[in-house]
């Protein structure tokens, strides 16, 4: 969840101060990990969903104030657009509670907020991109009301100096120009976190890395934007241009952007942190008081303010996270390649497939990124993003295959040998990894559901382009609440 921030003007001098304490935050990292001053004995996942509002006639609703109010929970939050909330579900053992616990908790959760929402003329729908969103619904009106969204979008415009240009090519044609950043807004995803030992993070964010186009071509479900039938998931390259500061001049000379993939396997979480500092420039300078060395030197465990706040604003596909809780200091994974949705058993479903498939891959006496390369793996999540679960992806020793033959002959094994490894037996294994078995057994994710439904009912009710997708997003939202994998959802 992001951090608030008060509406600012930054001096030079702000900027000078913020370069100095980062810097500062990076000294102190270095030496706790020398010192191996961080929480590993109960290493514990976490889970982000964002989600957007919709009336009953799944329009947009822009009430996410209202919502909150509503639900009054310290657990759900805003998000950029003021049709998005997010839930930051409790973090937790893996193996925690029983293989219905998770579920049980993310389920009641959701339908208390749902509850509360319509109390206020509102719905909760868990969807990469919210099908009927229209063009112009995506305006600074439609920006929420917390300072710090403003705020971040003024400093993007402004090291841009251009509006933003959004260019997607798929079934349909995308060309259009932004003035503000609130196309992001579009994007709602599922974030999977995991807890990890420094010494083991490298490991696991290359798995990670490795591993997020067969993700994405898994749990695809953001086909449609703005009315037009786009990749299977368009989150993919309209986060990756949403919040792009670069205009084509700084493209062309190979600066980085800031949604970014990488560009080489680490060794070290270090690594990942210090190319925050070499490569981007701070978009919101704010100092923190607390000087992290001095605190360092006393034995307390420093917050790393700034630190922490850049790599906020740089948004890696699979992000470095270092946070304090009890006074003890950790690093996460977080993987942030999934949409939202379609359903609580779909997501646990990808977080069991992610969680099993990355502890075997780093378990593994020869990793997987020491025979592929990163370029490859990039490759793979924009041709999974493009295609889904239609894609050919690359796989060492396999060379390009289509993603059930990888999944089922290769991947999903795995995935059950890390999830036995980490202490669930197979009666809970089984029907979580089940779901992924049948989607690659049918061919069908959110993303093909949505896509047929849509032309399903465009073409028996006659209806014009908008309206089937509202009628297909009112569908889509009676099975969301039945909870039905979205593989065994019929198109009638």
């Amino acid at each position: 969840m992001g951090r608030d921030v008060p509406a600012l003007v930054f001096t030079r001098e702000d900027r000078r101060r913020y370069r100095i304490k980062m810097h500062e935050c990076l000294e102190a990292l270095a030496q706790m990990l020398r010192e191996a001053r961080f929480e590993s004995e109960r290493p514990q996942v976490g889970l982000e969903i964002e989600l957007n509002l919709v009336d009953d006639g799944a329009e947009p609703a822009m009430r996410n104030t209202d919502v909150l109010e509503a639900i009054s929970d310290p657990a759900w939050s805003t998000e950029l657009g003021r049709f998005n909330l997010e839930i930051n579900v409790p973090p937790r053992r893996l193996t925690a509670g029983g293989p219905d616990a998770w579920e049980s908790e993310i389920r009641a959760a959701l339908n208390h907020a749902d509850e509360r929402a319509r109390s206020v003329g509102a719905r909760l729908l868990m969807v990469g991109i919210l099908p009927t969103l229209r063009q112009e619904d995506i305006s600074e009106e439609s920006l929420s009301e917390n300072p710090r969204y403003r705020l971040l979008n003024d400093q993007i415009f402004a090291a841009r100096g251009e509006d933003l240009r959004i260019e997607i090519d798929g079934a349909d044609r995308l060309r259009t120009y932004a003035d503000t950043i609130t196309p992001e807004a579009a994007c709602t995803s599922t974030q999977f976190h995991l807890q990890v030992s420094p010494e083991e993070f490298a490991g696991y964010w290359n798995a990670a890395q490795a591993i997020a186009g067969v993700q994405v071509a898994l749990a695809a479900n953001s086909p449609f934007l703005f009315g037009k039938e786009l990749w299977h998931e368009t989150r993919i390259p309209l986060f990756e241009q949403a919040t792009d500061t670069r205009p084509e001049e700084i493209k062309v000379q190979g600066v980085r952007p800031r949604v970014w993939f990488g560009e080489r396997w680490i060794t070290s979480v270090f690594d990942l942190f210090e190319e925050n500092l070499r490569y981007f420039p701070a978009l919101l300078p704010l100092c923190d008081e607390q000087d992290p060395v001095e605190t360092l030197d006393r034995g307390d465990t420093p917050e790393l303010s700034e630190l922490t706040l850049h790599n906020g604003t740089i948004y890696r596909w699979n992000r470095p996270v270092y946070a304090v809780a009890n006074d003890l200091p950790h690093i996460r994974v977080e993987n942030r390649v999934l949409p939202a949705g379609p359903t609580v058993a779909d997501t646990l479903a990808n977080g069991a497939f992610y969680y099993g498939l990355t502890r075997a891959l780093v378990e593994e006496d020869r990793p997987v990124w020491s025979r592929m390369s990163f370029a490859a793996a990039e490759d793979n999540l924009h041709a999974a993003a493009r295609h889904g679960i239609d894609a050919l992806l690359y796989w060492p020793g396999m060379g390009e295959v289509p993603v059930p033959e990888l999944v089922l002959r290769r991947l999903l094994p795995l995935a059950h040998r890390g999830l036995e490894h980490s202490g669930m037996d197979a009666a809970w294994r089984e029907p979580l990894l089940g779901v992924i078995e049948q989607r690659c057994v049918t061919a069908r994710n959110g993303a093909v559901w949505q896509k047929e439904m849509f032309h399903h009912v465009a073409g028996t009710a006659h209806a014009g382009r908008h309206e089937a997708l509202r009628r297909m997003t009112q569908v889509y939202i009676d099975y969301m609440h039945l909870n039905a994998p979205v593989h065994t959802w019929p198109v009638d």
